[in-house]
């Protein structure tokens, strides 16, 4: 585990969605109430897989066709309101405070790289009461969205970090690409990707660091 921090571990980047927080059935129920009052069918397998990696803009205009987006939008705006009707709805990922407060106990620095848009993120910070330790929260309005590596640049010119020092969380392969375009250490969460890290739970994750942290 060592070989991968040579000269040690500093900082963390952590993905948002299906990371911080398990909101895949949460995103699924807003995408298939838009569709709904568009009169159009729910979601397909791949539909559900893209908008789940995607900006909601990028999901949006990607599952309703192109003449239909004005009504879409209207209906986003007045109809289905993510923030009333599912925000609520999200769960953060067991374990996941409790390796935030470890990390954080350790010296880390830590930020958010997200394809949410700013507003969008920090109404999840704000419903889940998350303590205020990311510094910066990158999202799809301060960067282009991953798999660019813009955002984990960005984050790494800020905290003045060489990549090779730097631990990326994500569980997509659009945070894989994002991340080893960067020439950060990419860890593979949740079960389905494999990278120089993969961890199913944050149990797990604590457990693989912690000869880092010694």
């Amino acid at each position: 585990m060592g070989k991968l921090f040579p000269h040690g571990l500093t900082g963390i980047i952590f993905d948002c969605d299906g990371v911080m927080i398990d909101s895949r059935a949460a995103n699924a129920i807003f995408y298939n109430k838009v569709l709904a009052a568009l009169g159009l069918p729910p979601l397909t397998p791949e539909q559900d897989a893209y908008t789940f990696m995607a900006t909601a803009r990028q999901a949006l205009e990607y599952i309703v066709p192109p003449e239909m987006h004005q009504r879409m939008y209207e209906v986003v705006r007045t109809e289905v309101i993510y923030s009333r009707d599912i925000v609520p709805l999200l769960q953060i990922y067991p374990g996941y405070r409790e390796f935030l407060e470890l990390a954080h106990s350790h010296g880390m620095r830590l930020a958010v790289h997200t394809n949410r848009t700013a507003e969008g993120m920090q109404r999840v910070l704000d419903f889940l009461a998350l303590p205020s330790y990311f510094n910066p929260v990158v999202t799809a309005t301060e960067a282009a969205p991953k798999p660019a590596p813009d955002g984990v640049r960005l984050i790494l010119e800020q905290w003045g970090a060489d990549p090779e020092q730097v631990l990326f969380v994500g569980d997509s392969p659009n945070d894989q690409k994002a991340a080893t375009a960067a020439g950060v250490v990419f860890a593979a969460f949740g079960g389905e990707l494999q990278g120089p890290l993969a961890a199913a739970g944050y149990d797990e994750l604590a457990g693989l660091l912690q000869n880092e942290w010694e």
